[in-house]
């Protein structure tokens, strides 16, 4: 059984006090659905409250097969997902025994295969039922909102209803439309926006906030006691709702070959009434009308009743003299802050509640990803810096040259091998750079980053090569080693396929298909692009590791060690699918002390005989 961890400035620390650094994945991308609805184009929501996730991410049966492969890549640590639905779906307080009871056993049987793990209550844009994952249906129903009228009022965009015509990352569109917006401006400010409406008995803010942490006491409840189990993610990328708006006429996010809709006539939209809005053409950043279209020209609905109508109801729209709707009160959600307002005290009320169960838990904190530069917690300790980071044209475009690249902080395409090289160590550095200055030197931890497989018109499917993803991977990971960070990559779905990918909205991110796998007795069978991910690092460093680099090309590596402690090894892990055939050409070179590969293990072992800065490099021989 693995040790526990602590949080000692910007590390993890061991027992025997060697920085551990955290190299995982997520587990998995097809936890977001039920197992009783593998597949989203069958599902209408009308049976929502009875539905299964017992066998998400894996059933047991076939849990040795993954455990073994993911250990054989080298990952020590699962962000491990899980959703409120899961927990919670028949009603509120009613908590699927079963399913605690399977995850319950899946957690444990991570510890037996020395994974570190986290819990990630994951969510996108609030529920399956408005085009993501996360909340139970209920949780819509309960403040009014009818699931079955939410597509074609254009409350939410869903790829149930939308199938096969589903653009490619369509689904962030949800945070602009009014189920998703309106869910999580109550579930983060419910009391200033809506001080009148109350659930069960209790305001709104309360309601949600409360009966999600009950759901996560659950799972900790049956795992705390696991020395493996590092903490718990607060909420997967969460969403601003209106929060903050200075006007609804505004519209964020990446622009697709679809229409922007702004906050007003999204929730105008959704409460019954047609509108006509611009359709647009995207090429990298440059955007184009193309012509307009009118959406829910039937007007259609999404509120079970008028009266039920929470943005009416408190004024921030009304009709005119000709019985029209309109936005009479523009300004409605301006002054209060996300972070500040929002995030912060959801954080704090979730770390007690948390804590109350599992007393030394860690708190994984990420904030909306637009913000994630911003996030500053107070008042919570024992934190981890959770952010994410992706390859932003990479992952709308689906398309991926290694020359271009998008940099949010100029909103600027940059060009050419240095400058994308450059650009993913400034953003991972910045990420790192929060937790120094807004998190009192938290550690960082990558809590996702990733890369689609089916880039570049799905070429690799069709002749198998995979070179350009990983030489795409291979500059991700020399960004999180340039900067000496923990990451769990996005991620692993064991029932993946080249036609579903991942099973959710299209994406198509998983490191292993059965696709792939020619060979289901070979545990590498089945991985993508596996030398772009599968490479060496240093698991335990005696002391602390203070450089990194590896050579995707070449195969040489280097690190440097400033030795605190000789009398414990450094760990560096030996993946055979990099060296296993030529380890006799491996030349292995170190500033002092010993080392040794044990048989049958993918560890160099490096024994320590002086302290103060040790460095390792192995490289090839020439000519063999």
């Amino acid at each position: 059984m693995l040790d526990a961890l602590r949080i000692e400035n910007d590390q993890f620390i061991d027992t025997l006090g060697r920085h551990v650094l955290l190299r995982g994945v997520n587990l998995s991308g097809s936890t977001k659905l039920p197992t009783s609805h593998p597949h989203q184009d069958q599902d209408d929501f009308s049976e929502h409250r009875h539905v299964s996730f017992v066998g998400r991410p894996f059933p047991l049966t076939e849990a040795p097969e993954h455990f073994a492969r993911l250990r054989h890549w080298g990952f020590n640590c699962l962000r491990l997902l899980t959703t409120w639905e899961a927990v919670e779906h028949e009603a509120p307080g009613v908590y699927d025994t079963a399913y605690l009871d399977y995850f319950q056993t899946i957690v444990e049987m991570a510890g037996e295969y020395d994974f570190y793990v986290f819990i990630d209550p994951h969510q996108d844009v609030w529920s399956r039922m408005t085009g993501g994952d996360g909340a139970p249906g209920w949780t819509l129903e309960k403040i009014g909102f009818n699931i079955a009228n939410f597509d074609n009022s254009e409350a939410a965009i869903t790829f149930q209803a939308r199938y096969p015509n589903y653009p490619i990352m369509m689904w962030p569109d949800n945070y602009n439309r009014l189920a998703c917006a309106t869910m999580f401006s109550l579930f983060f400010a419910g009391q200033w926006l809506a001080p009148d409406l109350d659930v069960d008995g209790v305001g709104v803010q309360d309601f949600l906030q409360g009966h999600f942490i009950g759901a996560m006491q659950q799972i900790a409840q049956r795992i705390k006691d696991m020395p493996h189990v590092l903490g718990y993610g607060t909420l997967n990328e969460p969403g601003k709702g209106y929060i903050g708006a200075e006007t609804l006429s505004e519209a964020t996010g990446f622009i697709q070959q679809h229409v922007r809709v702004n906050f007003g006539d999204g929730m105008l939209l959704g409460s019954g009434f047609p509108r006509t809005a611009a359709k647009l053409e995207a090429d990298d950043l440059q955007v184009d009308k193309i012509g307009e279209i009118t959406l829910n020209p039937a007007g259609i609905s999404a509120w079970q009743s008028p009266e039920k109508d929470v943005w009416h109801n408190v004024g921030v729209w009304d009709y005119d003299v000709d019985g029209k709707p309109l936005i009479i009160c523009d300004d409605y959600f301006e002054g209060i802050d996300f972070l500040r307002d929002g995030l912060t005290p959801f954080t704090q009320r979730y770390a007690t509640g948390i804590r109350e169960i599992h007393p030394d838990a860690m708190i994984f904190v990420e904030s909306d990803p637009t913000e994630a530069a911003d996030l500053n917690i107070d008042g919570v300790d024992n934190i981890v810096n959770a952010g994410h980071w992706y390859d932003t044209l990479m992952l709308m475009r689906k398309q991926y040259d290694g020359e271009n690249a998008y940099d949010h902080h100029t909103d600027h395409l940059v060009h050419g091998v240095d400058a994308v090289t450059f650009l993913y160590k400034a953003s991972i550095a910045t990420l790192k750079q929060t937790s120094a200055e807004n998190l009192n030197g938290a550690p960082t931890l990558v809590g996702e980053f990733g890369l689609a497989y089916d880039i570049n018109q799905q070429q690799a499917y069709q002749d198998g090569d995979f070179s350009m993803h990983e030489l795409a991977l291979s500059r991700y990971y020399d960004a999180l080693d340039a900067n000496l960070v923990s990451s769990t990559q996005w991620n692993y779905t064991p029932d993946n396929s080249n036609f579903w990918g991942d099973n959710w909205n299209g994406e198509d991110l998983s490191i292993f298909s059965r696709d792939q796998q020619l060979n289901p007795y070979d545990l590498d069978s089945g991985g993508r692009a596996i030398r772009g991910f599968c490479r060496p690092y240093v698991q335990r460093a005696a002391g602390k590791l203070l450089k990194m680099h590896f050579d995707h090309h070449t195969r040489a590596f280097t690190a440097t060690v400033e030795v605190l402690d000789p009398q414990h090894p450094t760990v560096i892990y030996l993946p055979a699918n990099q060296y296993a055939a030529v380890l006799g050409a491996l030349d292995v070179e170190t500033s002092s002390g010993m080392w040794q590969i044990p048989p049958q293990t993918e560890a160099l072992l490096w024994q320590h005989t002086d302290t103060g800065q040790q460095t390792i490099t192995f490289t090839f021989r020439q000519g063999e």
